[in-house]
């Protein structure tokens, strides 16, 4: 039997509708979230993403401005911008687009947006805050799987969860925030010896390790859940995950399709943490007056 697929693309149609009723209440109120996204460079995949982004704050009412440089910007006028946005009101979230070009350091300009306009949750402050269990911006797409699988009502106290990938942008905070809902929590990377030892104990698998149907059938639990956030391209070029899909869904419990799973749910996890954001400078304004 064949495992149940998790459609992300439905999922964040959900998360998105809610938003809108947030969105409204704050126009109501004279907000407006606001959205600033920096991309520095021609990287095609990151205009891509870029336009999605935009795109999805059009839909759903959120204002969206676009800074766009060539690769000779200096980290100088790349703080300069960011620090000329953390001080504009109409602004609630500073995005800049990843990979910056090789004379920027990432952890300089990561650290110059202000933690309270940190909506993709990178900056220090609120990864301190993520692992302490407090209120902060969590990183989008470990935050988006987390509310794919509450959606799905699929438990998280109690079970293995096993992360492949121990990046700053998803294996590390999808751990905590797994960690902080009571799971018992494995990682393994490119060094761990025997992989498929722990893979084949996880009630939950999520794979973020970027290589091309790394999981089979063999790494995986009779019933397990599988999340797959790998975006890799196959041998005729076709967009692809870590999980032998069609293999391994007939092994799984449930499981997410690439693309259609987790990737809607880190660009909606985005317009959450802006319109929280303005929610938060609203409430801020208001305890002023």
């Amino acid at each position: 039997m064949s495992a149940d697929i998790i459609d992300g693309k439905l999922i964040a149609h959900y998360y998105r509708e809610q938003l809108k009723e947030d969105i409204s209440s704050l126009k109501e109120n004279s907000v407006t979230p606001g959205l600033a996204v920096i991309l520095v460079g021609d990287n095609h995949a990151s205009h891509t993403y870029v336009k999605m982004k935009r795109k999805a704050c059009s839909k759903l009412g959120i204002h969206s401005e676009l800074y766009q440089f060539d690769e000779t910007l200096t980290q100088q006028d790349l703080v300069a911008k960011i620090e000329e946005l953390n001080c504009a009101d109409h602004i609630h979230g500073i995005l800049v687009q990843l990979p910056l070009p090789q004379h920027i350091n990432p952890i300089t300009i990561i650290e110059t947006i202000s933690p309270s306009k940190d909506v993709d949750g990178f900056h220090p402050v609120s990864i301190g805050k993520m692992v302490t269990n407090q209120d902060t911006f969590y990183s989008c797409t470990p935050f988006g799987i987390i509310k794919m699988l509450e959606y799905e009502n699929i438990p998280i106290e109690g079970k293995h969860v096993v992360i492949l990938g121990r990046s700053n942008i998803v294996g590390k905070p999808a751990g905590h925030l797994f960690l902080n809902r009571n799971a018992t929590v494995t990682y393994c990377h490119s060094k761990t010896t025997n992989l498929s030892d722990y893979t084949k104990q996880a009630d939950i698998l999520v794979s973020a390790v970027g290589k091309s149907k790394f999981i089979r059938t063999e790494d995986i639990k009779q019933g397990a859940v599988v999340i797959d956030v790998g975006m890799n391209r196959d041998e005729e070029g076709r967009l692809c995950g870590d999980v032998d899909f069609n293999e391994v869904k007939e092994v799984a419990g449930k499981i997410t399709p690439v693309p259609g799973g987790v990737g809607p749910m880190t660009i909606t996890m985005l317009l959450y943490n802006t319109v929280k954001s303005a929610q938060m400078s609203l409430i801020a304004k208001n305890d002023e007056e």
